[in-house]
């Protein structure tokens, strides 16, 4: 066995769906095998070398059971299993080698990262050192004369090396396998001959051809010649040997091809000189290769659009191959220091493989082919290992070309045999085949010219002898002669009357293609026709023979079956008689017992029932009785209730008759709504609106005037309670000096009391006057004591009661603001909607009446053209106006006076009044604004109210001796008071009880008396209130006096003389209380007052704010309305004109300021600048000399600084049509959105706006954005109806809008920004009024965007929602009695379930595409899911097939398929399901049941978002299916209405398909920066630079 051709290259490279060797896949199946654990293999696309072809797995093959079967295979051919596992061992390694990564270290050198694990598993299983391998995969050694240098190389080399190494490692092991099998079957006998098997590869032709695809076509080259000579040349011999008439037919010989590849300066010797020179390219090759060839050799061609590539005209076709790689490939360089490291391996087995590479195998080195050839005969070489390093430096196409030398000598010196295998198709599928594929291999194998040569001699030949052997059946026994040739001459002449058809040779006789098969088809219809004769006779006489036995057996068969029958007969006969006897007796007996029974029966029965009959009678009289009574009730029940119906049924009728006449009504306010008058009236519905927002803004006025007068009382009511209060506190004041003085002459008392016990023994009177006159001061104290504490509890209670009043008025007042905040902000929200909704309406109304505008001018346009051929000029400023104000539109009574539109000019129409649409803006924006401001407030309320809160809570409480002093006093006072208290009642009780009635009268003299003694106490109690308050002021001034040191110790000292004081100190205590609540009181109001007075100020800053804008407003509309229409239009850009103008002035103020700070700063930084410089060079100053000489120069590689971008786009004024054209008008969304980032127009045109913005040039900025916004409206108009166009500019139109919003400079947008991002906003222009434009312009694109998905859709819905069966079988039978509904749509082109959720899959992978918002996104999803559930649910309520419970199952079903396609896009959260809510609420009311009235409650809970009308509908149209359901009752249909008689709900049947969701396009920051962005050349933008 001998190797040729072996093609290496498929180890490091597979075409597409092509595999590697099916030895790498085996191991990677069988990598979990305990054996194959230290080979650390895994899956197949895991490897570098596997995964290239894309197809690891073949249908049909398990990898790990062929790994199986190849292991038993190298055991039978006596490879042991140690030398196996060495095998896989190696190749192992090769899959972990081509994992082997390279980094560049620059141009011609590169690395291996360190511990590069493929690397270190390779070494490990090669077992060489890591370190040597990791270096010489990355250099090499160039040997000269004198010395030897290491160099480096680049990545590209290293990876080519490392793959050559590869084929090297493989080729060499497949050698060593061939040489170990050799000698398995190596035997002793001598041979001299042997059979060899050869695959041929076919002719291969790709879309790009390389060397591989040369070596092959080049072997096909040489094997169809030696195929042709062989062929051919044995035929005509035969034809000479046989001497018949033959002419030479030429066949087509390929030498000249063989001649100019392989011939001396052929092009493998032109490449193989072009690898030695040391520059060699690829590109030099084919220029030798044209100078060589081309004109020169017929069969050289070179393409017309290529000068790397060349043609070859071969046997079977042309092929193109392209020159690059050729050199790489045919040098496939393995250095040797990486052959030595190999061979310095521990691995025992890895030496072997390079010990004698030429002795295994002396063509190892060819790129492609797969062609081995086995033979007994083994003729090693006889080369020397001085000659291996020699054999490494051949060329692939040299040992290609030696290879297959040998191999057309040892095919020269066989007898070949030829068997063409052909691929019925491409795909390998059975039972498929292609006639076009079948013809082009059998021309490239050349078997058509095979067939051509045959069909033009003799392809069939017989002997003399076979031909008589064989067609001896045609002949008659006088044809027969003792001459076999002269025979088989007449016979032929006989049978084919053409002579042109056979000849007749000395041995043979040769035949034309097709006569063979006509004699045989002679012979076997004369063999059919003697079968048949035969046959005949044969099945006649064994038809013959069976009949008669046939016959003898069925006559003795029916004389023993008559004799039988007859005996039965009589026996039945017998038997009949006896047993009719039985009968007769047995049922005479039987009927007389039945007899018997039924009399006893009937006479007990008679009995039962003619009682039961009476006593029936007596109920039934008794029920008549009973039944008229209710008649009687339920008659007059029934009147009522007929009387009733009779009302309903009236005034239901007069329902009908007032909607139809309202719908008339509609029908002439439609017809008017259509003339031109109608939107003259329009202008009077906005200044009415206005007026409707002016009221509104009255209202609100008047509001926060109620509310400022309710601040207002409540600061009133406030003031007055901290009034009270501090007259509380002097109260308490007088009160404690009272008290103090009390005590003080208490004190004195006891002094006096004290002396007169000591005199009480010199007399007896005085002791006795003085103990009255004590006792009379005690009951006054005493009195005055209860007068104290009467008067604390008043005080406390008064106290509690203002607290508790001022806690619920502050409850109170802050629940009704809440409430009436709450209720506001959702009027307000509600308002804002309805705005919005408005505001969108008239948007779109005002595009339509734009579009019908520039139609009419179309149309104008044209007729003037056709009446007065040539050119008119408009005026520029007209244009120029009209273009930049793109929000003011015209329209013409064209409808009406066609011939006055002719006749009038165009500046003369009548125009649409859009400064008071600009006025409805700014009001929309001012509520807004409002709204905003309140909700502001009403969060800082809050914030204040849970700051005071805190502050309350985090109060300190008092501390020292001072604290505890005071609340002694307040104690004792408090107990003081309550003695007085209890003294006063005593002193009332008495005089009550003692007294008569009439001393208690207010006129009496008790009751003066009294009233006498309550003014002197009083005017005591404030003689003590006085004492308490000089007591109080002289405590102070002596805890000022002590130090601070002995603050503890004469607190402990004031403590002990308190608690001696005992009731005394309870009075103080009770003060400092109340002056600390009042404390407290006081510093709460004076915060709410602050508070309040802080609101109130902002309150009138913006009432005063909104009343001066309200009066300009005013001022400016009554200006307006008294102008005429077209002076109106002046007023309010003379408006808009001096608005801009203040707003530039302040703004040039602002630059100025701005532009004086930037000069101090540059000054400022010009300073520093040369503090640095000057630090610098004292540092350069402080360093010596030597040591600037002693540190080494090292060269210092400068890297060259790339430009700082700053994020702009600059262009010239003129080319800005061009840069619109080529941007906007020309561009096709698919390229982009596939191509380049999302929003890259929006990007650019900003930048091309900052460039402006940065020049502080007006007219550029505005003239850009105009025509930007004029150049949208145009490519919308231009494909309206192309989904991805309005999808792409309506999410860069957002986009654009998003950056004049995020680089804006305004602080609400810059929060997200980076600093640089911050760097980039605009700074001489505010375009907050373009971006209003723009966002009028994103409201028409959605709107644009929902009517094209809606005239997609609409087709769609009602087919693959309603008509078509998603889940098959459910439906069932149709209800009887309906007629078949057609679609509009042909059956083969119906749509489905399927169809509308690839649409949907469809728009939202487009919107994704062109980067739309998400919100954005998600408002679109829900509006096409609005679409899809109103035009089903409308088509289902007005469609009786369609109600039925299936197909309430269909569509829950389907709705359930949404809902799943919603959770795979992640867009539950989009509101999008809730807009199926009616419909899924329609299925379920076609499934529930529908009789009793717990399913009436059910259905009305249910069916929350259908309306009563629906709801009825659905029942009325609701058609059972099969007899298990059954139809819906008028009565439940009357419980259902009855039910729901108090929901209020629209009486609309269907659902509004037309309708709109207001959009809104929330801010969406861009993270991407803008110096980034690159602008690819497919654009067209080469006038624009990046600044």
């Amino acid at each position: 066995m001998r190797t040729y051709l072996l093609e290496k290259s498929r180890v490091v490279f597979q075409a597409e769906e092509e595999r590697n060797y099916h030895i790498f896949y085996q191991l990677c199946a069988s990598a979990a095998l305990p054996e194959f654990k230290t080979l650390r293999l895994g899956n197949a696309n895991y490897f570098h070398y596997t995964k290239q072809g894309g197809s690891p797995m073949i249908d049909g093959i398990d990898d790990a059971k062929e790994m199986v079967n190849t292991r038993r295979a190298c055991t039978l051919l006596g490879i042991v299993d140690s030398c196996q596992m060495g095998i896989f061992q190696i190749l192992a390694a090769i899959l972990h080698l081509g994992n082997v990564a390279f980094t560049s270290r620059d141009a011609d050198s590169c690395t291996i990262p360190p511990k590069h694990e493929p690397l270190n598993i390779f070494c490990d299983l090669m077992g060489v050192e890591y370190e040597q391998m990791a270096h010489w995969l990355c250099h090499r050694k160039l040997a000269t004369a004198t010395e030897t240098y290491i160099k480096p190389i680049s990545k590209l080399q290293a990876i080519n090396a490392r793959d050559a190494l590869a084929k090297h490692i493989y080729a060499n092991l497949f050698n060593w396998i061939v040489d170990h099998v050799n000698k398995a079957l190596h035997s002793t006998m001598k041979q001299h001959s042997f059979i060899g098997v050869l695959d041929i590869y076919g002719f291969e032709t790709f879309e790009i051809n390389s060397f591989e695809q040369f070596c092959i076509n080049y072997a096909n080259e040489k094997l169809q010649q030696q195929f042709n000579m062989h062929v051919f040349k044995l035929e005509q011999e035969e034809y000479m040997r046989e001497q018949i008439p033959w002419t030479l037919i030429d066949f087509y010989d390929n030498q000249p091809c063989i001649n100019l590849i392989e011939a001396k300066l052929g092009i493998l010797d032109l490449l193989d000189e072009e690898c030695k020179m040391p520059k060699g390219s690829d590109n030099s090759w084919a220029q030798k290769l044209y100078n060589t060839h081309l004109n020169k050799t017929a069969l050289f061609e070179k393409p017309r659009l290529s000068n790397k590539a060349f043609i070859i005209q071969h046997f079977a076709d042309k092929v193109e191959y392209q020159c690059e790689g050729f050199l790489e490939k045919n040098k496939d360089t393995v250095y040797e220091e990486q052959i030595k490291v190999l061979k310095s391996s521990k691995f025992k087995m890895l030496p072997e493989l390079f010990q004698d590479e030429k002795a295994i195998s002396p063509m190892s080195a060819t790129p492609s082919g797969r062609i081995p050839l086995s033979r007994v005969v083994v003729k090693p070489s006889k080369s020397k290992m001085a000659q291996t390093s020699k054999e490494h430096k051949k060329t692939v196409g040299h040992q290609f070309r030696n290879s297959l030398q040998l191999l057309m000598e040892t095919l020269n010196a066989t007898t070949p045999h030829y068997v063409r295998c052909i691929k019925p198709n491409d795909f390998k599928f059975p039972f498929m085949f292609d006639e076009k594929r079948t013809v082009q291999q059998l021309r490239a194998c050349g078997v058509l010219e095979t067939i051509r040569i045959s069909a033009a001699g003799f392809p069939s030949r017989w002997t003399y002898q076979e031909f008589f052997s064989r067609y001896r059946v045609l002949m008659k026994q006088k044809d027969v002669l003792g001459d076999r040739k002269q025979t088989c001459k007449n016979v032929l002449e006989k049978l084919i009357l053409d002579k042109d058809k056979y000849q007749f040779g000395k041995t043979k006789i040769f035949f034309r293609a097709g006569q063979v098969a006509y004699l045989e088809k002679i012979r076997a219809d004369k063999l059919r026709a003697a079968c048949i004769r035969i046959q005949k006779t044969i099945r006649g006489w064994l038809m013959r023979k069976k009949y008669l036995r046939m016959r003898k057996a069925a006559i003795t068969i029916q004389r023993y079956v008559r004799g039988y029958q007859a005996r039965c007969l009589a026996t039945f006969l017998r038997r009949t008689r006896a047993a009719i006897i039985i009968q007769k007796f047995q049922r005479m007996y039987a009927i007389r017992k039945r007899y018997r029974c039924k009399r006893a029966a009937t006479i007990v029965l008679q009995s039962y029932l003619r009682g039961y009959i009476s006593r029936g009678k007596y109920q039934k009289m008794l029920r008549e009785h009973k039944a008229t009574v209710i008649q009687k009730r339920v008659r007059g029940w029934l009147a009522r209730l007929r009387y009733h119906r009779t009302l309903e049924a009236i005034v239901y009728l007069q329902c009908c008759y007032r909607r139809m006449m309202a719908k008339r009504e509609l029908k002439k306010l439609k017809i008017e709504a259509r003339s031109v008058e109608h939107y003259k009236k329009l202008n009077v519905g906005m200044e009415n609106k206005i007026m409707q927002l002016q009221r509104k803004l009255d209202e609100q006025n008047k509001d926060s005037k109620s509310l400022l007068e309710k601040l207002t009382t409540l600061e009133a009511a406030y003031i007055s309670e901290a009034e009270k209060l501090r007259n509380g506190t002097e109260r308490l004041r007088m009160s404690e000096e009272e008290a103090k003085n009390a005590t003080n002459r208490v004190l004195s008392l006891q002094e006096e009391i004290g002396k007169l016990r000591k005199e009480l023994q010199q007399t007896q009177s005085e002791k006795k006057t003085i103990e009255e006159k004590a006792d009379i001061y005690k009951q006054e104290t005493d009195q005055l004591v209860l007068e104290l504490k009467e008067q604390n509890t008043l005080l406390k209670t008064e106290k509690d009661d203002l607290n508790r009043r001022i806690q619920d008025q502050a409850k109170e007042i802050t629940d009704v603001m809440e409430k009436r905040l709450i209720e506001e902000t959702k009027q307000l929200d509600l308002d804002l909607n309805n705005e919005r909704q408005r505001y969108q309406n008239l948007l779109q109304e005002f595009s339509r009446l734009e579009e019908r505008y520039d139609d009419l001018k179309d149309e104008m346009k044209l007729m003037m053209n056709i009446s007065k051929p040539g050119h008119k000029r408009t005026d520029s400023t007209h244009s120029s106006n009209e273009s930049e104000y793109t929000y003011s539109s015209e329209i013409t009574e064209a409808e009406e006076f066609p011939m006055r539109m002719e006749q009038e000019p165009a500046e003369k129409r009548a125009p649409l009044d859009m400064s008071l649409f600009l006025k409805l803006q700014k009001r929309v924006t001012e509520l807004e604004q409002e709204k905003q401001s309140l909700q502001d407030e009403l969060d800082r309320k809050e914030e204040q109210a849970l700051r005071t809160k805190a502050k309350e809570e985090e109060r300190p409480q008092m501390r020292g001796a001072e604290l505890e002093y005071e609340s002694l006093k307040r104690q004792e006072l408090e107990s003081e008071n309550k003695k007085l208290k209890n003294e006063l009642n005593e002193l009332r009780k008495a005089l009550v009880e003692k007294n008569p009635p009439g001393v208690t009268v207010p006129g009496a003299p008790a009751y003066r008396v009294l009233l006498d003694q309550m003014t002197s106490v009083s005017e005591e109690l404030e003689v003590r209130k006085e004492e308490v308050l000089i007591l109080r002021s002289q405590l102070m001034s002596q805890k000022e006096a002590i130090p601070t040191k002995n603050t503890m110790t004469d607190s402990t000292i004031l403590l002990e003389d308190v608690q001696k004081m005992k009731d005394k100190g309870e009075i103080a205590q009770a003060y400092i209380g109340l002056k600390e609540t009042n404390r407290l009181l006081e510093s709460q109001l004076q915060t709410q007052k602050r508070s309040h007075d802080n609101e109130l100020e902002a309150l009138r800053g913006e009432i005063q704010s909104l009343k001066e804008e309200n009066n300009r407003q005013q001022q400016l509309l009554a200006q307006n309305l008294q102008l005429p229409p077209e002076a109106r239009i002046e007023a309010s850009l003379q408006h808009e004109i001096t608005r801009l103008t203040n707003e530039n002035l302040d703004l040039m103020e602002q630059l100025e300021k701005q532009d004086k700070t930037v000069r101090k700063l540059k000054k400022q930084l010009k300073v520093f600048a040369k503090k640095i410089d000057e630090l610098e060079v004292g540092q350069m100053e402080n360093i010596s000399p030597g040591q600037i000489i002693d540190e080494p120069i090292h060269p210092v590689n400068i890297p060259r600084k790339e430009k700082d971008f700053q994020g702009m786009l600059e262009y010239k004024k003129e080319d800005e049509p061009k840069l619109v054209k080529n941007l906007i008008l020309d561009l096709k969304p698919r390229g982009v959105a596939v191509n380049l980032i999302p929003g890259l127009p929006a990007y650019i045109l900003f930048m091309c706006v900052r460039h402006a913005d940065y020049l502080n040039d007006d007219q550029k900025v505005r003239s850009l954005l105009t025509s930007t916004i004029n150049g949208i409206k145009k490519i919308l108009k231009k494909k309206g109806d192309d989904f991805e166009t309005v999808s792409f500019w309506l999410s860069n139109t957002c986009r654009f809008l998003h950056c004049l919003k995020q680089y804006s400079g305004e602080e609400g947008f810059m929060k997200h920004n980076t600093p640089r991002q911050n760097e980039h906003c605009l700074t001489n222009f505010d375009l907050a009024e373009y971006r209003q434009v723009l966002s009028d312009l994103a409201i028409q694109i959605y709107q644009q965007l929902v009517r094209v998905l809606e005239n997609i859709l609409q087709p769609m819905i009602v087919s693959g929602m309603l008509e078509h069966e998603t889940i098959q079988g459910v439906s069932g039978v149709k209800p009887p009695g309906l007629r078949k509904r057609t679609s509009s749509i042909a059956d083969e082109g119906t749509y489905t379930l399927d169809s509308i959720i690839r649409q949907l899959s469809t728009f939202h992978s487009i919107m994704c595409q062109h980067g739309m918002d998400p919100e954005l996104a998600k408002q679109v999803v829900k509006q096409m899911f609005y679409i899809i559930g109103a035009v089903t649910l409308n088509n289902l309520l007005l469609r009786k097939d369609m109600c039925s419970w299936s197909k309430g199952m269909q569509i829950r079903y389907n709705v359930s398929q949404l809902e799943e396609w919603l959770r795979d896009k992640n867009l539950m959260n989009s509101g999008a399901k809730e807009t199926l809510e009616p419909l899924i609420q329609a299925a379920q009311l076609l499934q529930v049941k529908k009789k009793t009235d717990e399913d009436a409650e059910a259905i009305c809970s249910m069916c929350n978002a259908l309306t009563t009308a629906q709801i009825v509908k659905v029942l009325n149209l609701y058609t059972p299916v099969n007899e298990f359901e059954e139809r819906v009752t008028v009565s439940f249909i009357r419980t259902i209405q009855m039910r729901m008689r108090d929901r209020k709900d629209s009486p609309q049947l269907l659902m509004d398909a037309k309708h709109i969701f207001p959009v809104t396009f929330p801010f969406n920051p861009s993270s991407l920066a803008l110096e980034t962005i690159q602008i690819p050349a497919s654009l067209g933008l080469g006038f624009i630079t990046r600044v």
